[in-house]
């Protein structure tokens, strides 16, 4: 039996540093993120998962776009060249009560 694989392969990888965070309602919160990929084409999201368990895309990043994605109160810095992809969180809420994941793919 031969086994022939029939898209390519790419190593990549995606790094979040910081540990969990108290943050005071209505403070802005930075969460940072660096990744890195060999493709030149890709995309960036953030993620977040509340207490009950589900997983909620909160925003998500092209790599050929110039301008930061926003939504709402969420926003990113976006750093092609530096490979780094922040997540900026305005006026902070209970409800943003969460674990954050960063993701990157091709």
């Amino acid at each position: 039996l031969l086994l022939f694989p029939t898209g390519s392969s790419t190593a990549q990888t995606v790094t979040q540093t910081q540990p969990q965070m108290s943050v005071q309602e209505a403070d802005t919160v930075t969460l940072d993120c660096t990744f890195d990929t060999s493709d030149s084409n890709y995309y960036l999201f953030w993620y977040k998962q509340p207490p009950s368990g589900e997983m909620v895309l909160i925003i998500r990043q092209e790599a050929y776009k110039q301008e930061n994605a926003t939504n709402d109160r969420f926003s990113v810095n976006f750093q092609r060249a530096d490979k780094s992809f922040s997540l900026r969180i305005s006026d902070s809420r209970l409800e943003d009560a969460a674990m954050y994941f960063c993701a990157l793919r091709e």
